[in-house]
């Protein structure tokens, strides 16, 4: 029999047995491991793993060159970031070839603010071509009516005409005019009381240092614009600048119906001068595009070749008169050769039907004894024709000689 005390020695020895088992196996495993290390590199297997995470021995050690061909294949290529789309600006137009001018071709000065400058690249464009007609622009885009601090019209235009000695001028004004104006010592309102008094007077002043170059002038008005309440002040403007222009021997172009809709509205986009819709304001609402500066120049065109003198878009100026000079009016043309024509035959003419007069003109001459007439007032009903059906007369009535023979023809005919 085991003593007890034997019992609790043993019981306190066995962990230190487990220990001693534990210290053994680890041994053995790092010897395993150790003799394992030994081999040369071709005789050991790799794994993705060991060549991710080495060992602190094999950190500095190579794969072999397989497994990095097979590594490279499996890798997963990076995402490439596709770039931004990059937006394109649009087309360039095609330009317009302009014709060598001839050295006295007639100068046409179109002067004003940025949409004047708009409108001469459509003249250009339109006279093209034309080798007798010069346009020249002085424009100043930020200039006005208002801002006489800046550019002073009425004042600079006389000069202007001086040095370049049109045959007309273009005018085109008011698009910056929408603000405040400095009246004496007081700052006006846009279109308020003292403003417009104010705004009419220089137009006037404008007007009349133009009429005493003598040179003949067209005086272009504004068109809409996106914003209403920058068109419904352009509409009055309009109303000004016509004033100023007939009461000074110009002429006003109004364009107004050239670019909005059927009901008055702003558009972009409309009609271009051959009828096809294309683009005809910038995204601003404001400025013009190319097809928007050619519809400018079209209401202009017609106005201008009369006071050139042109008969057609295609014809060119005589040289005859010096470049500069005011353009005096056409001579009568001769009197047309008479040529025999028939006068047009209406087909409403009473004569056609052989008539000479309208119905109802005058009550036509009354008949006697008319058998109608007998039947229905005096009910009695015409003579039968011997022979005929209705012919009850007893005895029979002989028909004459020429009736009888005219009876027999028909019926050998028929």
């Amino acid at each position: 029999m085991v003593s007890a005390a034997r019992i609790r020695l043993i019981v306190r020895r066995v962990p230190i047995l487990v220990l001693a088992i534990a210290v053994l196996a680890v041994g053995a495993a790092s010897a395993f491991h150790t003799s394992a290390m030994a081999q040369e590199p071709e005789s050991r297997g790799w794994s993705l793993r060991d060549l991710l995470f080495p060992r602190r021995s094999e950190r500095f050690e190579q794969p072999p060159p397989e497994f990095q061909r097979e590594f490279q294949r499996t890798k997963p290529r990076p995402k490439l970031r596709k770039p931004r789309s990059v937006r394109r600006p649009p087309p360039a137009e095609p330009t317009t070839p302009v014709a060598e001018k001839a050295p006295d071709a007639r100068v046409v000065l179109v002067v004003g603010d940025f949409m004047a400058s708009g409108l001469a690249e459509g003249l250009d464009a339109a006279f093209a071509e034309n080798t007798g007609v010069r346009i020249v622009v002085r424009a100043n885009g930020s200039s006005g009516f208002v801002r006489d601090d800046v550019y002073n019209w009425p004042g600079q235009v006389k000069s202007l005409i001086a040095a370049e000695k049109p045959a007309a001028v273009v005018v085109m004004l008011g698009s910056n005019d929408r603000q405040q104006m400095r009246v004496g010592d007081v700052r006006e309102q846009p279109r308020s009381e003292n403003w417009t008094k104010e705004y009419e007077r220089r137009t006037e002043a404008f007007g009349k240092a133009i009429a005493a170059t003598k040179v003949p002038y067209l005086w272009v008005g504004m068109p809409a614009f996106r914003v209403s309440k920058m068109t419904s002040d352009m509409l009055a403007f309009n109303d000004i600048f016509r004033s100023s222009a007939e009461s000074h021997g110009g002429e006003f172009v109004d364009v107004w119906d050239g670019f909005v809709d059927e009901n008055g509205a702003f558009i972009t986009s409309g009609p271009d001068i051959n009828g096809q819709s294309v683009r005809l304001r910038s995204d601003d609402g404001i400025n013009m595009s190319k097809a928007g500066k050619r519809k400018l120049a079209f209401y202009t065109e017609k106005p201008l070749m009369k006071i050139l003198g042109l008969a057609a878009p295609g014809s060119v100026v005589t040289a005859s008169a010096p470049a500069g000079a005011p353009v005096e009016a056409p001579s009568p043309a001769a009197a047309p050769i008479a040529v025999d024509r028939t006068a047009p035959m209406l087909l409403s003419d009473p004569a056609l039907d052989g008539g000479s007069e309208l119905l109802g003109a005058a009550p036509p001459a009354k008949a006697d004894n008319l058998p109608g007439e007998r039947l229905i007032v005096e009910g009695k009903a015409p003579d039968a024709s011997p022979g005929r059906a209705d012919d009850f007369s007893w005895p029979p009535k002989t028909q004459p000689a020429t009736a009888a023979a005219s009876d027999t023809t028909t019926a050998i005919r028929q």
